[in-house]
Order: structure tokens, then C-alpha cells, then sequence
């Protein structure tokens, strides 16, 4: 069994980790976290929760796709958020659930202390699965 790391095209290149994982067709796609980079590297929305919740589930989206994987494909997702305020874990996870639409796929939602990248309030990962092809 072979295990694929994805580079997806049209994200950051400078990242230390692939984008995805994934295990022969019909396997689990394990995504890294989405972060709120733009193509550039930098930090999308600094201070700005709901910008860079967008801009993780856009990068997430991204590397599904590259994947094989779609947004209905989502087994479950993990978001993080840089904060110690429910408003601001709230915000971010309306523009996620926005995003997936009917597709509510399981999700945990956690406030932690800091996130990796200069000025990153949230991170988002996905399990899904990817159709047979």
C-alpha cells in the first residue's frame, strides 16, 4: 500500500508538510491543516476571524481536489481557533458550516492558545474519503 502526500497546486509551496495524505482509490484522505495563507505566504485577514476561516476552508477545499476528494466527500472535520472567546470560535465556525452548506459532516470546534503562522487565528482539517474513480 502506497501512501500519496499531495502538493496542491495554486497554495503555498513554502509550507514544511503536504497539503493531504491519501491511501489507494477509495481510501481516507487525511488533510494537513488548512491554514489562512494566501499564495503569496502570507496571512490572510490578520485580526480577522471570519476572513481567515474563509480563506482555510478555500486552501482545504483546494487540496481535497487535489486529492481526488470533494467538499461531500468530508468524513469529519477539526477547526481551531486562536482564541479564548466563544464569539470568536462561533464566527469562525459559521463561515465553515457555510461553506460545506447541507453537507454537516461531524466537526469539532476547539479554542487553543496559538496556531503556528504570524498572525493565524484558525486552522481547519479534514478525514474524507475519496470516491472510487
Amino acid at each position: 500500500m502506497t501512501i500519496e502526500l499531495i502538493r496542491a497546486a495554486g497554495l503555498y509551496a513554502g509550507v514544511e508538510y503536504a497539503y493531504a495524505a491519501v491511501a489507494p482509490v477509495g481510501a481516507l484522505v487525511f488533510t494537513a491543516g488548512a491554514c489562512p495563507l494566501g499564495e503569496s505566504g502570507a496571512t490572510v485577514g490578520p485580526g480577522d476571524v471570519r476572513a481567515q476561516a474563509r480563506q482555510c476552508v478555500t486552501n482545504l477545499f483546494a487540496a481535497l481536489v487535489a486529492s481526488g476528494a470533494g467538499r461531500r466527500d468530508v468524513l469529519k472535520t477539526t477547526v481551531y481557533v486562536a482564541s479564548a472567546e466563544r464569539t470568536d470560535l462561533v464566527a469562525a465556525w459559521e463561515e465553515i458550516r457555510d461553506a460545506f452548506g447541507t453537507h454537516d459532516a461531524p466537526s469539532t470546534l476547539l479554542g487553543v492558545v496559538v496556531l503556528g503562522y504570524p498572525d493565524q487565528l484558525v486552522e481547519l482539517e479534514a478525514v474524507a474519503m475519496r470516491p472510487s474513480l
